[in-house]
Formats: C-alpha cells, sequence, structure tokens
C-alpha cells in the first residue's frame, strides 16, 4: 500500500516527499526507457514460455519412460540441479563461460573452426543469450512440474489406445496433450511470471546492453530508483509490472477455457 501511495510523490531518498498527483504517471506514458524494457521483457518472457514448455516437456517424456528407478531419480536431479543455484552465480559462471576472450564456450568452438560471437556484447546475440542461460537454470523446474502431470494421467488410457492400435504419435496428441493441459496451463502462468520478473542476468552480465537492449521492466524500476534516486516514479513503474502481470495471468486464465481439459 504504501509503494501505491509513493506513486503520487516525487521523492529522491534524501529530502521530504513532494506530492506530485498524476505526474509520475503521465510521465510513464512517454518514457522510452518503459516501452523498450517492456518490449525486451515480452520478448524474453515469450521465449521463456515456448522454450520451457518445449523442453521441459520433452525432459518429462523421456524420464517417465520405462527405465531404473535409480537412474530416473539420478537424471531428475541432474536436470532439476541448476535451479538450486542461485541466479547471482549462475549469472557469473556463464558471463565467463562465455566471455570471449577466456570462455571455455568460445575456446572449444575455435577449435572446430567456428568464429563464435561476443554473445552479450553484439546486440543481435546478447538477449538470446540471456534466454538461454535463464533455459539452463530453470527448465528443470518446469520438467519437474511436467513430470508429475505425466505420472497423473491413468494407465488405462494408454492400453485402451494400444488395443485400438493407436501408435506413439496418436497417443500423444490425443490422450498426452489434453491431459496434461492443466499442467501446461499452471507451468505457463507460473514461467510467465518468473520470466517478466527477470533481474538478475540482466544486471550482473549485461547492465542492459548493448543498447538497452536487454534492458527488463525490473532492472528498469533498480536504474529509476537507485540510480536516479527517483523513488516515486520507480514505485509507479513497479505498479504498472504488477498490473500487466495480472492481465496477462487474467487473459491466459480466460483462453485456457478454449483449450484446459479437466475430464480425467
Amino acid at each position: 500500500m504504501a509503494a501505491v501511495i509513493l506513486c503520487f510523490y516525487n521523492w529522491d531518498l534524501l529530502t521530504a516527499p513532494q506530492f506530485a498527483g498524476f505526474e509520475n504517471f503521465t510521465r510513464l506514458v512517454t518514457d522510452g526507457d518503459t516501452v523498450r524494457s517492456l518490449g525486451n521483457t515480452f520478448v524474453f518472457a515469450f521465449f521463456a514460455v515456448v522454450l520451457h514448455i518445449g523442453v521441459g516437456l520433452a525432459l518429462a517424456i523421456g524420464i517417465n519412460q520405462a527405465m531404473p528407478v535409480l537412474l530416473r531419480r539420478i537424471l531428475s536431479t541432474a536436470f532439476f540441479f541448476p535451479m538450486l543455484i542461485s541466479w547471482a552465480a549462475v549469472a557469473l559462471i556463464w558471463r565467463y563461460a562465455l566471455d570471449p576472450n577466456y570462455g571455455f564456450i568460445n575456446y572449444y568452438l575455435a577449435q572446430i573452426g567456428i568464429d563464435a560471437p561476443n554473445w552479450f556484447v553484439e546486440q543481435a546475440w546478447a538477449m538470446p543469450s540471456l534466454i538461454a542461460v535463464d533455459l539452463w537454470h530453470s527448465v528443470g523446474y518446469t520438467m519437474v512440474i511436467l513430470l508429475a502431470g505425466l505420472q497423473t494421467i491413468p494407465a488405462p488410457l494408454y492400453e485402451a489406445a494400444r488395443v485400438d492400435g493407436a501408435g506413439k504419435l496418436r497417443q500423444f496428441w490425443s490422450i498426452t496433450l489434453p491431459m496434461l493441459s492443466p499442467t501446461f496451463l499452471f507451468a505457463t502462468v507460473i514461467t510467465f511470471i518468473g520470466a517478466f520478473q527477470i533481474f538478475d542476468p540482466m544486471f550482473i552480465i549485461t547492465n542492459g546492453g548493448p543498447s538497452d537492449s536487454t534492458l527488463s521492466v525490473v532492472l528498469d524500476v533498480y536504474n529509476t530508483g537507485f540510480r536516479d534516486f527517483s523513488m516515486g516514479y520507480a514505485s509507479t513503474k513497479a505498479l504498472m509490472i504488477v498490473v500487466v502481470i495480472m492481465a496477462v495471468t487474467l487473459l491466459q486464465l480466460r483462453l485456457s477455457r478454449r483449450w484446459v481439459n479437466y475430464d480425467r
């Protein structure tokens, strides 16, 4: 509540807050940094959702195949383990791994004749690189969610489909996807919310660059509040993030009525 009240004030952390009315909201509409950061964050969130669901589903299906229990647990742990590492540590690891001068990835690419780009400095590669780092760090969580969903699908459905002559692909389209749709909805919503609040890799690795191509909305809020000392305006941007997340989540829930199947 205090953050909402602060949206109507100008405050530099050093002097007393000054009432500004709707000035911060008017400024928000014409702020180029806000527009760029929103666009960047939507791009990041879109690819995060698509890749997390796609790769997470592939990993979940692979682990759900018939195999020794110990092997399944080892694979599940291996894929989930990066999620246990803090974002700050992950950002530092990949910042050095992809360094053009002494990063091991560029070194081995050079050994096979590939001229690797400067991943986090070239504008064309900066955002895709951060998306890939996020995928490595967080896809294990999505995999666990989808694996849990797969294991709740009744086995008799597959047995009946096999009796009717349905192949693996047909079973996937007619049983797996419809039965997983509630899990897909949950995974999509939480992945979008997490991706829209992304901060650490942008702050530690690229600091929003190059040319603001990786500036996220949360990093923009940080810069506004703690670099420009404009806490009232930063609170307005933070409120905007809450509104956008709520609006997109409600839209997802509304559209889910058309494709989510709750029948078991």
